[in-house]
């Protein structure tokens, strides 16, 4: 299989190497993907450039119909998508299909309605003699990166709001995920839904998506990835002080009180912290439980942990399996490494070791006795390993929950109706559950604070985050 970008309208072969594509399931070779040069960057820029010419003058109807028809376009295909996605990550078929194709749609479907009703000031004289009125207009050509998590999805997220707006995009997925997204721009561009040029998919590594950040003809730059690759992104668009938007990581605390039934807690919060292997920026990996509670609820998520089935035996066509495979071989030496580094003072509950020998499969694991400055604790370990710490009261459980560099999502467990909303109101993250954990609906911000970035995923936040606003005064007296 060959996977090349698509730039203004076109399957165009990049101009670099081959990157090898690898099945996380099997750890064996399934298809290239180029890397696209700065010559193809340059050509993407520049098409996409010429199509907001055009595109950010079509009325929010026009974008809506078009944007309907690309949710029409994966519902409908959902089935080939979903093979691409399982074969490029790994993930188990039957969950990407519930789970992420029917969010997915819906989300392009509100993003379509949205772009119909954006807010501003009431036009009106607030100066005597002069009306004021406020436009929202496009940005313009908007830079976008997506991670290897939910390739899909991730992408979803990017350019639908972003042309919703009267933007034009390029895009680079993950070098090591690019198949379902080039796969869906290649789809769209077969139904010509859009003009040429308002979405443009470039494959490539590191190198090139430096060039797209750094390119003089991109007006803004959107990235979900780690903490180290925004920093890099931020860095970069500064230098001609382009617009950012940063979704990057994340260590959401599980706030559990000893009011909290340990069984369900721990049934949820199973699926919450090992679904897509842990590898979710607001997965439940870091648990704190209330000293009543710990013990019960420990060995709640232990017994939990080893009764999660992963696709090891049976591959991402099993139905009974949740856990995936990690998504390549150097995330899985990394996750390994903590857990090799697992200090004297913890211990593991469950699993903590690599599943058979091929593949990259880690079994859900659960760590113990964790102190608050253990590197599990205050680093992101984007694999299928939950930690829990035994806290003692309600402002130990608030210190501790925000005693990381992360603020990307949070929940807490408790029947104190209270309490929930004093931890929702302490809690320093963009989003606080209770009483689950991992659910979004497209309606809600996604965004966190500190290291986790700023900006808004999802919602008319997230929609506004691609409009710029101006302006416009007129005097309104004779004189």
């Amino acid at each position: 299989m060959q996977v090349n970008s698509v730039i203004n309208g076109q399957i165009a072969p990049a101009g670099g190497p081959d990157l090898e594509l690898i099945d996380p399931s099997t750890g064996e070779v399934f298809a290239g993907s180029p890397v696209a040069s700065a010559a193809d960057v340059d050509t993407a820029v520049a098409g996409a450039r010429a199509a907001f010419s055009s595109w950010r003058n079509t009325t929010p109807g026009e974008r809506q119909a078009a944007i309907l028809k690309i949710a029409d376009l994966i519902e409908n295909n959902a089935d080939e998508l979903v093979r691409l996605e399982s074969q490029n990550t790994g993930k188990p078929i039957a969950v990407t299909h519930a789970e992420e194709i029917p969010p997915m749609v819906d989300q392009v479907r509100f993003f379509a309605g949205a772009a119909r009703v954006l807010e501003g000031r009431a036009t009106a004289e607030y100066m005597s003699g002069f009306t004021s009125s406020i436009r929202r207009e496009p940005v313009g050509v908007i830079g976008q990166v997506t991670p290897w998590n939910y390739p899909l999805l991730m992408a979803i997220w990017k350019f639908i709001p972003a042309i919703a707006a009267g933007n034009a995009v390029v895009l680079k997925p993950s070098d090591t995920t690019p198949v379902s997204t080039v796969r869906l721009a290649e789809m769209i561009t077969a139904a010509e839904i859009l003009p040429a040029g308002v979405f443009n998919v470039i494959t490539g590594d590191r190198d090139t998506g430096r060039t797209l950040v750094g390119h003089a003809g991109v007006d803004m730059v959107a990235i979900t990835g780690s903490v180290r690759a925004g920093m890099q992104v931020a860095e970069e668009a500064s230098k001609s002080v382009k617009r950012v938007h940063l979704e990057l990581g994340g260590k959401a605390p599980v706030v559990v009180f000893d009011d909290a039934d340990p069984a369900k807690a721990a049934e949820w919060l199973a699926v919450a912290g090992y679904f897509n292997a842990g590898q979710d920026c607001t997965a439940a990996t870091r648990v704190l439980a209330q000293s009543g509670i710990h013990d019960d609820f420990v060995a709640a998520l232990a017994e939990q942990a080893a009764n999660t089935a992963t696709t090891f035996e049976n591959g991402p066509g099993d139905e009974d399996a949740l856990v995936p495979p990690v998504n390549n071989v150097n995330q899985m030496e990394k996750v390994l490494g903590f857990l090799e580094r697992t200090p004297s003072h913890a211990s593991i509950a469950a699993g903590g070791k690599r599943q058979g020998d091929r593949g990259f499969y880690i079994d859900p694991t659960v760590v113990v006795d964790m102190n608050q400055d253990d590197e599990m604790i205050q680093n992101e370990i984007f694999g299928p390993v939950m930690t829990v710490q035994r806290f003692s009261d309600e402002n130990q459980a608030i210190e501790w929950a925000n005693g990381v560099e992360y603020g990307l999502a949070s929940s807490v467990w408790t029947e104190n109706h209270g309490r929930a909303l004093r931890m929702a109101k302490a809690l320093d993250f963009g989003t606080v559950w209770i009483n689950t954990h991992i659910p979004l609906v497209a309606e809600m911000p996604h965004g966190g604070y500190k290291h986790s970035g700023y900006g808004k995923d999802l919602s008319m936040y997230g929609l506004e985050d691609y409009t710029r606003i101006k302006h416009v005064m007129s005097a309104i007296d004779d004189e």
